[in-house]
């Protein structure tokens, strides 16, 4: 198995998560990983964190150890870097792209990717919405959908998948239409079945306050959403909805659907988050390729520090080992 993992802004606490969760991930089986960023940068940090793993870079002498490096850039970035740098974030994208590209090759079976920063990518000059969209822009993906997934420490599941992304509030509406719901239902249910679950029935969000109250307050369930659940079920799928948010992700904790569809970022993360914020990751659900990533950001407050939680990242990396064996099956 075959796992690259992009390390995201190296001014924030992604490549820290990434050697953390490769110390206790290579405690058991035999998954090789290729760590798509900076070679200096990843040695010092491996020293300072006093982890000692087995590093090569790829193309390397001996190659063929579980942890290879490899660098894109022509040049290594600079020892210093300040947070939100220009260079990291230009250094970000690029990983971002090689670690997608190689999929597409099929030289990796999946790619995990480490938290960028989507201001400094802007502000450093690039037109960038996210991660999610950056790779489905690239592998040019018609149909695509985040889902975020977690447990609590009882065991407890969400599973949520967002009809739209990364959009300000007073975008939403105007941007939720009949076949992105559709797409999402659709994609949240095969993602249940592609985690083994035992059934895949999947409850979608109003966008409204008790989702639009008939009409009086918000009329998006009755002529978009609504539809959209309607004709899923036509096609078989078990699906219901929409469904107030205020109750639904009550129920859904509790083990009566297996998926939720949310109508935007926070509606869906802010419940997600609140019961697993440690063990949260981030699945691209649409891609010809697996992408999942921890669900937090680079956390520049306590970047290198050495106190980063790798928990989010040993998430991300074990789901796609899951579904890269699901596929194999």
């Amino acid at each position: 198995m075959r796992i690259g993992i992009s390390l995201g802004d190296v001014t924030g606490v992604g490549p820290e998560v990434t050697l953390k969760a490769l110390a206790v991930e290579l405690r058991g089986g035999d998954t090789h990983y290729l760590l798509i960023g900076d070679e200096d940068h990843v040695r010092r940090l491996d020293r300072q964190l006093a982890l000692n793993l087995p590093l090569e870079r790829q193309g390397g002498p001996g190659e063929g150890g579980r942890i290879l490096i490899h660098q894109p850039l022509s040049e290594p970035l600079p020892p210093e870097l300040v947070e939100g740098s220009p260079t990291a974030a230009h250094a970000a994208v690029a990983w971002l792209k090689e670690g997608a590209e190689r999929c597409l090759r099929q030289e990796l079976d999946a790619l995990v990717t480490a938290p960028v920063n989507k201001q400094a990518i802007i502000q450093a000059g690039l037109a960038f919405i996210g991660q999610t969209e950056f790779l489905s822009e690239l592998s040019r993906a018609q149909r695509t959908a985040m889902m975020l997934l977690g447990h609590d420490d009882r065991g407890r599941w969400l599973r949520v998948a967002l009809a739209t992304t990364h959009l300000p509030l007073k975008m939403v509406a105007e941007q939720i239409t009949r076949p992105r719901v559709e797409t999402a239902i659709e994609l949240a249910a095969r993602a249940c079945r592609d985690l083994g679950l035992p059934r895949a029935r999947v409850a979608v969000c109003g966008l409204n306050p008790h989702a639009g109250e008939g009409g009086e307050l918000g009329d998006e369930e009755m002529r978009t959403i609504g539809p959209a659940v309607l004709a899923m079920q036509r096609q078989q799928w078990d699906v219901v909805g929409p469904i107030s948010a205020d109750a639904l992700f009550h129920r859904a904790y509790h083990g009566e659907f297996d998926a939720v569809v949310a109508m935007y970022h926070d509606q869906g993360l802010a419940p997600l988050k609140m019961v697993a914020f440690e063990t949260g990751v981030n699945w691209t659900l649409g891609l010809p390729f697996i992408r999942t990533s921890p669900d937090h950001g680079t956390a520049y407050d306590i970047a290198g520090r050495g106190v980063a939680d790798p928990s989010s990242m040993i998430a991300a990396i074990q789901l796609a080992k899951q579904l890269v064996a699901s596929r194999g099956r």
